[in-house]
This record gives C-alpha cells, structure tokens and sequence, in this order.
C-alpha cells in the first residue's frame, strides 16, 4: 500500500499547521494554517503551496484558529474544489474568523502599500480577501463528534474533543487496505488543551494506532496546577497592580476563545466584589462576533450560563467601528482593554500599543503563547524599545505574563496523553512547537521508541512497520533551520532601533557625526 506523508507547516515552529497524506487512491490535507512569526515565515502565506490545490480531495481541520484555518481561502482561490470537514462549531467560527482575516489583509495591505508608495516599492496585493473567504464557505462540511466518516475513497476520519477551543479536534484517519497492504490507524492531536481548561471538558482520543502526529507548544514547560478560584486570584492580582499605576491594562488575546475565558473571569472577579470594577473594552469585531458563535453553542460549553451573563455585563463595551475603537485613547481613569491578535502582529492591539507603551502607567498582560520572532515575543523577552508598523516605540509600560489561560497541554499533560494512545505501533512524530520545546518533550518520552522531529517540507514513506524519510529532490521553501527562529528582519529591525537609540544620547552633534561615519565605514567594508 503506498501511503506518504508530508509536513508543509508547524514543524519545528508553532504555526502554518498543514499535513498532506497522500495514498494509491487520494490526497488529503489535515490543516491548512497561516504561518506567524518571523518575516521569513510569513512570506510562506504568500507563495505558491508546495502541492497542487486542484488535486487534493478533501481538507479536514482540527479547529478554527487561523494558524490551523487562515490558509483555506487561498487554497480554495488556488483550485481546491473538494469538501472541508470540520465540527459545527469549527465551521461556524471558520465563518466569522475567515472573512475577518481576509478584511485584515485588506485593511493592513492598503497602509502598507501607503509606506510602500512613499519610499518607492512596488505595492503589494493581500493574500486573500473578505471576498475570498466567503466563497470558501459553501465547501465545509460539519461533522459530529465520535462518528465515523467518509471523506476520500479508502479514507475515513473521526473526530475527537481535543479540549483545546470551541469544535476542536483530535482527528483518527483510518485508511482501508489497498493493493494487499494492511489498513493504517492515524490520529493528528490538532492543539490538545489541558486539563481542567475554563469552558472546555478534558481532552479525549482513541488507543491503539500506528502513527501519531503531536502537537509539542508547552513541550519544555511544567506549568503549576491551578483551579479556577487560583487563576482568579492570579488576575485579580494582575488587576489591582495595573489599577495602582492609574493607567489602562492592555491584554493582546486571540479574539476566540482566549477573549471570552479572560472576560468571564473578570466579570465573575468585579460581580463578586473580588476586584474593583472597571470598564472592560473588547475592541475586536471579530471577538464581538466570535462571542456570538459562543452564545449560540454555550449549551457545550463547561460555563456557557456564565459566560453569556459575562458578555451581558453593564461595564463590559463591545466595540464594532474603527471610531469607536479610536475613541478608547481618550478614556480617562483606569479601564481594561482586549484587543487581538494574542502575540501582537495584527489589527486594532498595535494602536493600543503604541498609545500605551511609552507610558510607565500602562500594563500589557500578555495570557498567551508568543511565538519566537511576533511582537508579543519580543516584549514578553524584555525589549527596551520596539518598531510598530514602521515607527519606533520606547518600552516605559509594565510588561506582565500570565501563564495560566494556555489552551495548550503543558509537558506533563502531553506526556500522559502521548502515553495514553499507546500501543503506538509506528512512529510517534512531534510537531507545532519550537525545537527546544519538541526535544524536551522527546526527553520526556524517552521511554518510546520511534520518535521523529521532522523539518518543515519533510516527506515520509507511512507504508510500512515503520516511517521513512523520503529524499525526492525537492526544492523547500525556506531553509527548515530558519522555522520558529528569529531572522534577518528582526536583526535589522533591532539594528535600527539600537542606532537611534545611540544617536539619542549622544551628547553633541560631532559624537553623532562620529557614530554616522563609523556605520558609512561599515557598509562600504573598511575596517
């Protein structure tokens, strides 16, 4: 039986989440995610895809999120014309999420083309479009938990509740014997929450499989077990010192489910006396119509009750318009502010930043994963000064992270659920994480055997007992050392600011003209 399987995305990094499995008799993607962090990884959303678009026959996603979903649309404008198989609630956010991104792109390409006309560059065109992501729509196809379906000939897929976001997955794909061979049991973990997550119930996946594809994000990271009265406590905390500085809290969260669980603890905090209330800004349409999507599915929700009455709160301001968005810098008084993206690289939280920042009265509380390269990155590692959307920003404002809203397993947690799927009779392969945080996790399992850290645009012969790396000769995007790993860019962008930086305290205008000759010096290679 020929079965082959290829990583295009989340391998040794923690976005861009693409599989291709490809038997004698169709091709299937397992995720089509948009790819974050670096420069160098990003440029990926804009090329072509490593396979033919117009050959796949099915897509199946584990869950919403973009790094998981963004590409879809693209793949759709590039000729796929299969169905896309997700859980009703997946293909309910996909449709609010999707179209947001495409508008995203629009809104962000129009200012960036501005910059671009200004210093004489060629302008740029979006990778898709609002437009482009609805016409997608009409492809997915919802599926329930637990039950069995077909979704290319010889190939079915069954869905398990990863605990992770509303609708996500840990996808089995059985594949039925071909040419004589014997049948494969694969499962792809999608992102696996951990246990006891606010709103979702413990992650579930089946036993006994032949290969299994890991998520490794918290791979390297013991986390301490907190209930839900704890991780109250721990914001309450984080509440009352950025209220102490009499400046606004500022909270980068991805718009879908992040968003909501941070809310629902804030209300509950300010409804029991717990924390002094405060207004509360959700300045992200997309979190306003995510929230919808929660409402409409709170019934599967662990405290969907509460989270509705949170969205219902008198202090608690959804806002939809640019103005209105715009509005908030004039708030005076302390007052809280949810705004996407989680790690800071898009829509209305840079402006947030670049109002807040240089303030030593603001707080950012970063509660998510930032990934290596992202905005969100660079702040949470301590940097002094900052580039947002082309200007410089001094680093004054209290940078805070708050580790417990992860929608990820942490080491432990991935340890028991790996564990828990054995026996695995093939190989066991990690992926979405950084490369430290897959070894470490590969550490920890060191008891299995059979444990494989691919590269990105790796290809694997799954035929037979056991994978083998397939050497076909083909070109890769990037050089697989540059995933989940600071590039150029970030060189150049930190270069910039340590230049002004050192310009500005210089103490007269010759030191400046000594400083100014010695980088002419450099450029033109004297020593």
């Amino acid at each position: 039986m020929s079965l082959q399987l290829s990583f295009h995305g989340a391998a040794r990094s923690v976005t861009g989440s693409c599989f291709l499995l490809e038997t004698g008799a169709a091709r299937i993607l397992v995720d089509c995610g948009m790819f974050q962090g670096s420069k160098s990884e990003k440029e990926l959303n804009y090329r072509d895809f490593p396979f033919a678009p117009g050959e796949i026959d099915a897509l199946v996603l584990t869950h919403a999120h973009i790094d998981h979903s963004g590409l879809v649309p693209k793949l759709v404008k590039a000729g796929f014309v299969g169905p896309i198989f997700a859980t009703r609630a997946t293909v309910d956010l996909c449709a609010v999420m999707l179209p947001d991104s495409g508008f995203i792109q629009e809104t962000e390409v129009v200012q960036l083309n501005r910059r671009n006309a200004q210093r004489g560059r060629d302008p740029v065109e979006p990778i898709y479009t609002a437009e482009d992501a609805l016409a997608c729509l009409p492809q997915f196809r919802s599926v329930d938990y637990c039950t069995l379906v077909t979704i290319a000939p010889g190939i079915s897929a069954r869905f398990w509740n990863a605990g992770h976001l509303l609708g996500s997955a840990s996808v089995e794909i059985d594949i039925g014997a071909q040419n004589g061979g014997a049948p494969k049991r694969l499962l792809f973990s999608g992102d696996i929450g951990p246990d006891q997550k606010l709103l979702e119930p413990d992650p579930q996946a089946p036993k006994n499989l032949d290969y299994v594809i890991c998520e490794a994000t918290y791979g390297g990271t013991q986390r301490e077990e907190v209930d839900g009265d704890h991780r109250r406590q721990l914001l309450r905390m984080e509440v009352e010192g950025a209220m102490a500085r009499h400046g606004a809290l500022i909270i980068p969260s991805f718009a879908v489910e992040r968003t909501q669980e941070v809310l629902a603890d804030l209300a509950r905090l300010m409804e029991s006396g717990e924390a002094p209330p405060a207004p509360i800004f959700i300045d992200s349409p997309l979190a306003t119509k995510a929230s919808a999507v929660f409402a409409a599915h709170a019934g599967a929700l662990e405290g969907g009750a509460e989270l509705v009455r949170a969205f219902n709160a008198r202090n608690v301001r959804f806002t939809e318009s640019v103005e209105q968005s715009k509005a908030i810098a004039r708030f005076r008084g302390f007052h809280i502010i949810i705004a996407a993206s989680g790690m800071c690289e898009a829509g209305r939280i840079r402006h947030h930043l670049k109002n807040w920042l240089w303030r030593v009265e603001g707080t950012v509380l970063l509660v998510g994963f930032q990934a290596q390269g992202t905005l969100g990155r660079i702040l949470q590692d301590g940097a002094t000064r900052v580039r947002i959307q082309g200007e410089d920003v001094q680093v004054r404002a209290h940078i805070r992270s708050l580790d417990v809203y992860s929608g990820h397993a942490d080491a432990g947690q991935l340890t028991r659920w790996v564990v828990g799927r054995g026996p695995i009779s093939g190989n066991l392969f990690l992926v979405h994480g950084e490369e430290d945080k897959m070894m470490a996790l590969e550490g920890r399992l060191g008891g299995l055997p059979n444990i494989i850290l691919p590269r990105l645009d790796d290809a694997y012969d799954l035929s037979g007992p056991s994978a083998h790396l397939l050497d076909g000769g083909r070109p890769r995007r990037i050089d697989p050392a540059q995933a989940g790993r600071l590039d150029w860019h970030n060189d150049v962008s930190k270069l910039l600011l340590d230049i002004s930086e050192k310009l500005g305290k210089a103490v007269d205008e010759k030191s400046r003209g000594v400083i100014l000759r010695r980088l002419r010096r450099a450029l033109e290679g004297e020593r």
